[in-house]
């Protein structure tokens, strides 16, 4: 992975990890994820999960063609979700994966 793309993959980590209102200068920027801590998971919720994270790394990181996201609940006995984010970096044209964790309760 070379140094830009490794940029991006920071990049796309900052716009998931950053609430929106959260930058007091751009106060749009970031992903609304964290309004869905201690939200009842269902298949709505992790759709509307999917739809956050895509709509917010379209709009933020426009290095990137997303390819996929897709919402695991494989560990979420455990309180965690798992959302993985298949991209294309344009100026590369190489293909990542990038697995976010996300957890349900707050102090993970």
């Amino acid at each position: 992975m070379s140094e830009y793309e490794e940029d991006v993959k920071d990049a796309i980590w900052i716009v998931l990890s950053t609430a929106k209102g959260e930058r007091v200068m751009r106060p749009d920027f970031g992903c609304g994820i964290s309004d869905f801590v201690f939200a009842y998971i269902n298949t709505s919720t992790l759709t509307l999960i999917e739809s956050t994270v895509r709509e917010a790394l379209t709009r933020w990181e426009p290095r990137i063609d997303l390819m996929a996201v897709k919402v695991s609940t494989e560990q979420i006995s455990e309180g965690k979700l798992s959302i993985s984010i298949d991209y294309r970096v344009r100026r590369t044209n190489n293909q990542f994966n990038l697995v976010y964790p996300f957890y349900l309760t707050e102090g993970e």
